[in-house]
C-alpha cells in the first residue's frame, strides 16, 4: 500500500470514529499482512498533521488518543451553528474544578478550606457525571475522606495528553480573551469560557492565599481557551 492510501484510510477513520484513537486501533483498520508498524502509524499522524497547518482543522493527540477538531481560531465562527446557548455552570463548579485539577488528589474538606465555604454535593455529583472527576482514594485521616482527582475524559475534553500539560499558575491569562469554545453538539465549553470570566474575581476576594488561588482560576481560563473546539 502507497502512503497516500494509508493517510486516506487514517483520516477516514479519525473522523468516522467521533472519539480520539490510538495507534494500535488505527494499526486493526488493516489486514495483519499489509499492517503498518506503530512507528510508520505515527509517521503518517505527523503527515496528516503537516498537511493540516494550512487548513481549517487540526490533528490533537489527547489522553486517549489522535483525533481531528476545528483548529482553536475559528471556534467563533463555527460556534453560530449551534446558535442555542448552552447550559452554564456556576462559578462554585469551577472554582471546585480548577482545583481539583490543580491541588489532585484533594478532599472535599481540602476545597472548602480554599474557597471557604462548604462544597454542593451536586457540585461534585455534576462533575462526576461528566466524568470529569473520580475518586482515586481515601485519606488516611479519621472519617478516611474520599480523594477526588480528574479523569482521562477531563483530559480529552480539554485537548490535553497528560496533566503535565496544565497551564503552570503562573501562565496568567485575560479572562476577557477566553474565546468560544466548545463540543460539537454540547456547548459546553462556552459556558466554561464565560463563567470563567468571572471565577477569578471571586477567588481575589482573599489577598493572603489568593496569588495561588486566583492562578488556578486564570489557568483554568487558559485552558478553556487552549482546548480543543468542535471534534470531528
Amino acid at each position: 500500500m502507497n502512503e497516500s492510501y494509508l493517510k486516506n484510510v487514517i483520516e477516514a477513520a479519525l473522523f468516522a470514529a467521533g472519539r480520539p484513537l490510538t495507534v494500535e486501533q488505527i494499526a486493526q483498520l488493516f489486514d495483519e499482512h499489509v499492517r503498518p508498524t506503530p512507528a510508520a502509524i505515527r509517521a503518517l499522524l505527523a503527515a496528516l498533521t503537516a498537511d493540516y497547518e494550512t487548513r481549517g482543522i487540526e490533528m490533537k493527540e489527547t489522553a486517549s488518543g489522535f483525533r481531528v477538531q476545528v483548529r482553536g481560531a475559528l471556534a467563533a465562527e463555527i460556534s453560530r451553528l449551534w446558535p442555542e446557548r448552552p447550559p452554564r455552570f456556576s462559578r462554585a463548579l469551577l472554582e471546585t474544578l480548577a482545583l481539583i485539577a490543580y491541588r489532585q488528589p484533594i478532599t472535599r474538606a481540602e476545597i472548602e478550606a480554599v474557597r471557604g465555604v462548604a462544597v454542593n454535593p451536586n457540585i461534585v455529583r455534576t462533575l462526576l457525571e461528566r466524568n470529569w472527576v473520580r475518586v482515586v482514594g481515601q485519606r488516611d485521616v479519621p472519617g478516611h475522606p474520599e480523594l477526588l482527582g480528574t479523569t482521562r475524559e477531563f483530559l480529552d475534553y480539554f485537548g490535553l495528553k497528560t496533566l503535565d500539560e496544565l497551564p503552570p499558575l503562573a501562565a496568567l491569562t485575560a479572562m476577557a480573551d477566553v474565546n468560544l469554545q466548545l463540543d460539537l453538539g454540547e456547548g459546553a465549553r462556552a459556558a466554561l469560557a464565560e463563567d470563567l470570566q468571572s471565577t477569578t474575581a471571586l477567588l481575589d476576594e482573599d489577598s493572603t492565599e489568593d496569588d495561588e488561588r486566583s492562578g488556578a482560576a486564570a489557568a483554568a481560563g487558559e485552558l478553556v481557551a487552549a482546548g480543543p473546539s468542535f471534534e470531528r
